[in-house]
């Protein structure tokens, strides 16, 4: 990944979004006239969104900023959801003020606290980028040892395509790679500056040509709640719902957390895989020295 402009990388999400959507999908008459691409063309989202296709052509290509009223309507045009929504609005600068590059991240205490009281389910503290910036006991069970892997490493999106043993871990490993993507895009809206971050996708892009893939189809999403599935080798299959709780001192600091129904079967594999941590004497990221 090379450092680009904010406003080409808005034209290349709307470019994208605009090629997955049929003239039907947004109420136009399907023309008999074979289509050179694929999608909309630029004077069809013009016309829907009551602007100059020379108008709109200058925003995709890059050469000019779009007000926030246009941005709502190509937003509303495009059919995109609230993620892609604020992801574009990030990408214009008019979402929030362009954030500030900002120095080493380290756990908040207030985070620190509630992680060293969790002992009964696993749970991680990710920074930017996906960082993991603390666990416990049972996070390193569940997901891999991560006391192990070089701090600068210790990224979720990396562990994820760059350690085999998560393709057999996560049942659906590309839906959850998928969104470990997606969630970088939407960090790079936000942070399109990052050292770090750009050094991060440019090695996933090299190493694995599906990250490459996805990072070019311009998915975002938000850290949010859901459910996985994962094959655990010890305790076997695991159903989690995971949450996220978002640090006020620190809004880009986000502590997961994995649960169980108490009457599910996972639930009680979650007690087997604690008893099974203290016999790998598994540590979590507050005995480390």
């Amino acid at each position: 990944m090379t450092s680009t402009s904010p406003l080409n990388e808005l034209g290349e999400f709307l470019k994208k979004r605009r090629a997955e959507l049929s003239p039907s999908a947004v109420g136009l008459p399907e023309s008999d006239r074979p289509r050179r691409v694929p999608g909309l063309r630029r004077e069809e989202v013009a016309q829907l969104a009551s602007i100059s296709t020379d108008y709109y052509t200058r925003v995709e290509q890059g050469r000019m900023q779009a007000s926030t009223p246009v941005l709502e309507t190509l937003a509303r045009v495009l059919k995109f959801d609230d993620d892609e929504r604020g992801y574009l609005l990030q990408l214009a600068g008019k979402n929030t003020p362009r954030a500030r590059r900002r120095g080493r991240q380290q756990v908040q205490p207030q985070l620190q606290r509630v992680l060293d009281d969790l002992t009964a389910v696993p749970a991680l503290v990710q920074g930017r980028r996906g960082d993991i910036l603390a666990w416990n006991a049972l996070a390193a069970a569940l997901v891999t040892d991560f006391s192990r892997i070089p701090e600068k490493h210790r990224n979720y999106p990396r562990i994820i395509f760059v350690d085999p043993a998560m393709r057999s871990l996560y049942a659906d490993w590309e839906g959850s790679a998928r969104i470990a993507v997606a969630q970088l895009r939407m960090e790079a809206a936000k942070y399109p500056e990052d050292p770090r971050l750009i050094e991060l996708v440019g090695e996933l892009s090299m190493r694995d040509k599906q990250f490459a893939q996805w990072w070019s189809d311009h998915r975002v999403a938000a850290r949010t709640i859901g459910t996985k599935t994962l094959n655990h080798p010890a305790v076997g299959e695991l159903v989690l719902e995971w949450d996220t709780l978002t640090a006020n001192t620190d809004p880009d600091q986000h502590l997961t957390v994995w649960t169980a129904p108490a009457d599910s079967p996972t639930h009680d594999r979650l007690r087997i895989l604690g008893s099974w941590a203290a016999d790998q004497h598994l540590p979590a990221s507050s005995t480390l020295g």
